[in-house]
């Protein structure tokens, strides 16, 4: 009698049919698929764990008779027989006898049998045998010492609790559990990974999402055919020119509900445009109160509020319901270049282009929450908090990138080899991207593990500020102005552009990607003008012009 021999008990965990299957070489392996890449062996046996797992036990089972294929190699099914009926001995052998497992995995692997042999031998009160279990096998394993000593402290405190004995339905479910772990911890062919067929599946359809360039779509796609969007998924057409301003349109946003709409003019106004369900666009509010051209504007995370900063002037908030403006930040001598909100909507940053100003935090009632000031903080081009609002990044010296955690302070500077001029987040805080005068545009990631940024070309950028943004689903495109009057669209996978957008007739300034409708954009220039760019499908009829 072995030191594991226990009261055995009926196994009712699994009253299949065992199969005992012998895998044929692989030259000899019958292959399937044009290009005979799969082993019908594997494909039949994920097919058959698929099976089980989407509830078709009965399909499942007919299938594992008619191919001789079990879903559960040999080794498996033996050890499901010997710990179901409690032979630890037997289960022991078993796995030292299984090749090809690495040492760690077989000593975990046997941590967990040995973890169930003391609980059910504390139980029936044979402490004895179960500390010399204890002793003799488990300090022996090549495992976490700490497991181990947790493992000495549980048998312990069973003793001191003087737990009662376990029933039998109790102890079938801990080796039902036990055989759930070791099938996560033993490598394929033994056990096979958890929803394999549908994790191949998934992969497929993810790499055809991947490969198609015109992604666009919320919709699920359909496993009935090869998935591929055409241009039509992304804004190309003019579907609306706003030409209220009356000089060169500088910024423009849309808000992040993707109600509305705000730019800003060397008009010394901003306007705040409706953006309602069949796309029209309608003017709402036209902002009148700097004396300077607007520069920038910026949404608070409700949509609630919009700043507004004026070219070498203030920095006000307006209401936008109303249209009031609710606070001035500053004074005549506080030259604001950008500004940005926190995601609770009561905190906002700007920065100033004056060296001794740095970066201001305010609430929105004016009060100074905290500042950053001095030698290290010169005049600062641009900034953004990312929408997790865990970091507040900004541009400055022309040439460099500071990326700031505001929890805990810690910081990093990315230098670039030539000036930029503005910067753009991802909504999923994860990526930005810097526009430089290079002609090019970077891209980077927030967290710091990229030595170089993936770069995006095509545009012509080299005397103005020019302003790009993320778009469309999940933030797949890049969208940027130019000085030739185009607006140019990438997908980030690509350096190329696979759009260039035709009609206005000088630089653009800036575009916006609209954050709920992923295919409208908005576009300003210095031609006076916004054009609001929709999918060719969903419009047919020639642009309007609203003045």
């Amino acid at each position: 009698m072995g030191i594991f021999d226990y009261k055995r008990l009926e196994s009712s965990s699994n009253p299949r049919r065992i199969l005992r299957q012998t895998p044929l070489p692989m030259e000899e392996s019958p292959r399937l698929g044009p290009k005979g890449l799969i082993k019908k062996h594997e494909f039949v046996r994920i097919l058959i764990q698929c099976l089980y797992s989407i509830g078709y036990e009965k399909s499942a089972s007919c299938l594992e008779l008619e191919s001789g294929i079990s879903c559960k190699s040999d080794d498996f099914q033996l050890l499901e027989s010997q710990i179901s009926g409690g032979n630890w001995d037997g289960c022991v052998d078993t796995l030292n006898a299984i090749k090809d497992l690495t040492d760690d995995t077989r000593a975990a692997a046997l941590f967990l049998v040995f973890k169930q042999c003391l609980l059910e031998y504390l139980s029936c009160g044979d402490d004895k045998l179960a500390v010399a279990i204890l002793q003799k096998e488990v300090s022996a394993l090549q495992v976490d010492r700490d497991k181990v000593h947790n493992l000495a402290r549980s048998i312990l405190s069973w003793k001191e609790v003087e737990q009662s004995k376990i029933d039998d339905n109790a102890i079938r479910e801990l080796r039902k559990k036990l055989l759930q772990e070791l099938e996560k911890w033993l490598p394929s062919p033994i056990t096979l990974p958890e929803h394999r067929l549908e994790h191949l599946v998934e992969t497929a359809v993810l790499s055809q999402i991947d490969s198609c360039m015109y992604h666009n779509l919320s919709d699920e796609v359909s496993l009935y055919a090869d998935h591929s969007c055409s241009r039509d998924q992304i804004p190309t057409e003019t579907v609306q020119i706003l030409t209220e301003h009356k000089n060169e349109v500088w910024f423009v946003q849309f808000s992040n509900n993707g109600e509305y709409l705000a730019s800003s003019s060397s008009d010394c106004t901003a306007i705040i445009w409706k953006v309602p369900e069949d796309g029209r666009v309608t003017l709402k509010h036209t902002l009148r109160s700097h004396h300077n051209p607007v520069s920038f504007v910026a949404w608070s995370p409700d949509d609630s509020k919009l700043l507004t900063c004026g070219n070498v002037e203030v920095l006000k908030l307006w209401d936008v319901e109303t249209g009031t403006c609710k606070h001035t930040f500053g004074d005549p001598g506080f030259i604001v270049s950008s500004c940005a909100w926190f995601p609770d909507s009561k905190r906002l940053v700007c920065g100033s282009s004056d060296p001794e100003k740095g970066i201001y935090m305010w609430d929105c009632d004016g009060n100074e929450l905290k500042a950053w000031r001095g030698m290290r903080m010169p005049k600062i081009l641009d900034l953004a908090v990312t929408p997790d609002g865990q970091n507040l990044i900004s541009i400055f010296s022309d040439k460099e990138i500071r990326i700031l955690n505001v929890g805990t302070n810690a910081e990093r500077v990315i230098s670039e080899d030539h000036s930029i001029t503005s910067l753009s987040i991802s909504g999923d805080s994860k990526f930005f991207i810097v526009n430089l005068n290079s002609q090019e545009i970077h891209m980077w990631d927030v967290a710091g593990e990229w030595v170089r940024p993936q770069k995006y070309m095509g545009h012509k950028q080299s005397k103005y500020v020019i302003r790009s943004c993320f778009g469309g689903l999940n933030s797949t495109f890049i969208a940027s102005g130019s000085e030739n009057a185009q607006v140019y669209i990438w997908n980030r996978r690509n350096y190329r552009p696979i759009e260039v957008l035709r009609g206005h007739s000088m630089t653009v300034n800036c575009v916006s990607w609209n954050h709920r409708r992923p295919q409208l954009l908005a576009s300003a220039s210095d031609d006076h003008s916004i054009r609001i760019w929709g999918s060719s499908l969903s419009n047919k009829i020639q642009p309007q012009k609203l003045s």
